[in-house]
């Protein structure tokens, strides 16, 4: 069953690269309290997700919390050091935070995740944005197969 607005994030294990290493976080305390802009890519350094989705999202960092959002957050389903990899990359220090879901269990828990073996990428996340409210989705957008439009931080800050 796929999350749905209102509905509470589940509880998962992500990690966040530090400069001290991997650091996990835990969902139901990091989303606490807080309202958060969550997008998720089906991985790390792939085409559209390094040339539009992230760089989308550091430019509009500033214009989501001036909307009310605290924190970008950035999730895939890769390895922390790949993740601390991309954002150095990117230039995301400052703008996006970037939690590795190396499993995959979070976007499975949320019902958003895919089979990318057919292209050799094995199960990944589907390309999706929320903003998420106390620990609870407030707005979702979820990409049809091949797409990128309503998971991008333009249609994101136009629905705030």
């Amino acid at each position: 069953m796929t999350i749905a607005v209102g509905d509470a994030l589940p509880l998962a294990t992500l990690v966040k690269m530090t400069a001290d290493g991997p650091e996990k976080v835990e969902t139901g305390n990091y989303f606490a309290g807080r309202r958060i802009a969550l997008f998720s890519v089906p991985g790390a350094f792939t085409p559209t997700c390094s040339a539009k989705h992230l760089p989308g999202f550091i430019d509009k960092a500033d214009a989501l919390k001036a909307k009310g959002i605290d924190e970008v957050v950035g999730t895939a389903v890769n390895d922390a050091f790949v993740m601390g990899a991309w954002g150095k990359s990117a230039g995301a220090d400052g703008k996006v935070t970037l939690l590795a879901d190396g499993n995959g269990d979070f976007v499975k828990a949320l019902g958003l995740d895919f089979d990318g073996s057919a292209f050799g990428m094995g199960m990944r996340g589907k390309r999706f944005a929320m903003v998420i409210n106390d620990g609870k989705v407030e707005k979702l957008f979820v990409e049809a197969p091949g797409e990128f439009r309503v998971s991008s931080a333009d249609y994101m800050l136009a629905e705030l």
